[in-house]
Parts: structure tokens; sequence; C-alpha cells
């Protein structure tokens, strides 16, 4: 018994170990990437808004490469799962509303 509780604990210890590191590197992108938009960017955001209206009505997303096309299309797609995801999360459940 004494030699599986001084595994555990040096298991244990070594996960610490492992772990002080990449928790580190995680808060140093968390402070980043995790606040929210300024008004600057926001303004941003409105500007590409317009410009991707513009791109539709004068058909010039007919002009992108393959990998742009992708590219957009892989963003699209995780924007609608966040959106699934979410609205799953607010439902509390995944079929249905609870009445």
């Amino acid at each position: 018994m004494a030699g599986v509780a001084t595994k555990v604990s040096n298991l244990i210890k070594l996960g610490v170990e492992g772990a002080g590191p990449r928790l580190g590197t995680f808060l140093s992108y968390a402070k980043v990437e995790l606040v929210p938009p300024t008004p600057s960017e926001l303004g941003a955001g409105i500007g590409g808004l317009a410009k991707l209206v513009k791109s539709a009505t004068t058909l010039s997303f007919m002009r992108l490469t393959v990998k742009e096309a992708w590219v957009n299309t892989l963003v699209a797609t995780e924007v609608a799962c966040w959106f699934f995801v979410g609205e799953c999360i607010g439902k509390g459940s995944i079929i249905g509303y609870q009445v």
C-alpha cells in the first residue's frame, strides 16, 4: 500500500511539473485572445461587413482562389457550429425546448 501511495504522489508531482509551463503559455495567450473587442476593432468589423456586402453585390467573391474559398468555408462552418452549440446550451437539451 505504501508503494502505491508513493507512485501516486510521484505521478501527481510529475503532472504538476509538466502542466506548469503549459499553463503559463495558456495564460499568456488567454490574456491576449480572450479579451472583449475594443471600439476600434468593432469599427473594423463593421468595415469588413460592408466589404462582404460589396463583394456579394459585385460578385467579386467569384475570383477567390481555392485556398481562400476553403478557408472561408471552414470559418463559416466553425461559426455555425458554435451557434448550434450555444443554442443547445441555451435550451438545456439537444432536441426541443422545455415548455
